[in-house]
């Protein structure tokens, strides 16, 4: 029998969830994903010291400079060992504010072209606020490939959907740690909440013919997994990825095209913020996702101002 990681990889693309690169070489997942908060704990890697410090002389003082000129080493590091793409995500400080988020994101691909690296294996992160939303819109059209992630409410979905977005990263994780959290409950199976959340977005793709990739995230444990098998992709740590590939239990595929969504709807401005505002989760997970990821983002410029 074969592991659950090699059979996983038989109906979903696996991507890892890490900035460590001999974890990504050792684990060999198609693609990878960053954030500051995995940024910040590669930087404390002995390993990377030395391209930490060219970062910083190369930047010469400039410290957002060597913050996205050091996602991008990173990011053209572990293109080398992964055969398809990486995402970088964009200061979530900018999450409100589109003109920002566009320039960010130009520059960030233009970086990735000095390095040598296509955008066609890269996609830029993006937090899913309206203005993360239309400023993905934008940039899929100039041929900038997006991954729009903190997204916790079906309402950002659709609108991720009718956007035209690449790939949409809901949190499963952070769902189930809400609802476990609010109501005391623990959740297993089909019924975690977080599964729960990605399954009916899953199948609202697939039933109004969406290309938009759907792709699980932040898992707390084997079962999250498991019950999404099927899913486009799931973004796994390390450390789970270990488990399934020592696993050799049956994994049977889950989700697939087929299965009953709900009908399509497309959502303008006002009729986003009323459903998003709507779930209780969804509203205090993103404000918190976008906060944690700004304070990570601000420790790694503090790591680069450093002499």
């Amino acid at each position: 029998m074969t592991s659950k990681l090699e059979q996983l990889k038989q109906f979903t693309t696996v991507v890892a969830d890490t900035g460590d690169l001999d974890a990504i070489t050792r684990l060999k997942p198609v693609d990878a994903t960053t954030n500051p908060s995995l940024l910040l704990k590669a930087a404390d890697i002995a390993g990377y010291a030395d391209l930490l410090g060219k970062v910083k002389a190369d930047a010469k003082g400039n410290v957002d400079l060597a913050c996205d000129q050091f996602a991008v080493t990173m990011g053209s590091g572990i293109l080398k060992a992964i055969p398809g793409r990486i995402s970088t995500e964009v200061d979530a400080r900018l999450s409100f504010d589109e003109a920002a988020l566009l320039n960010k994101a130009r520059h960030l691909i233009e970086l990735y072209d000095k390095a040598g690296v296509g955008r066609d294996r890269v996609l830029i992160k993006l937090a899913s606020t309206w203005e993360g939303i239309r400023a993905a819109e934008k940039l899929e059209k100039e041929g900038i490939q997006t991954n729009l992630t903190l997204l916790f409410s079906f309402a950002q979905a659709q609108a991720c959907a009718d956007a035209g977005v690449f790939l949409i990263s809901p949190f499963v994780g952070r769902i189930y740690d809400w609802y476990k959290k609010s109501t005391g409950q623990e959740y297993t199976g089909a019924a975690d909440p977080g599964v729960e959340s990605v399954t009916k977005i899953y199948n609202y793709y697939k039933t109004n013919g969406y290309k938009t990739v759907v792709m699980g995230a932040s898992f707390r444990n084997l079962n999250q997994i498991e019950q999404l098998a099927g899913c486009d992709r799931l973004t796994i740590s390390p450390e789970l990825l270990e488990k399934l590939g020592q696993d050799e239990g049956e994994l049977p595929r889950r989700l697939q095209p087929g299965n009953a969504g709900e009908a399509k709807q497309q959502l303008n401005e006002s009729q986003f913020r009323w459903a998003h505002n709507e779930d209780a989760m969804a509203t205090e997970k993103l404000a918190e996702g976008i906060r944690q990821f700004a304070r990570d983002q601000e420790k790694l410029e503090a790591v680069m101002a450093k002499k």
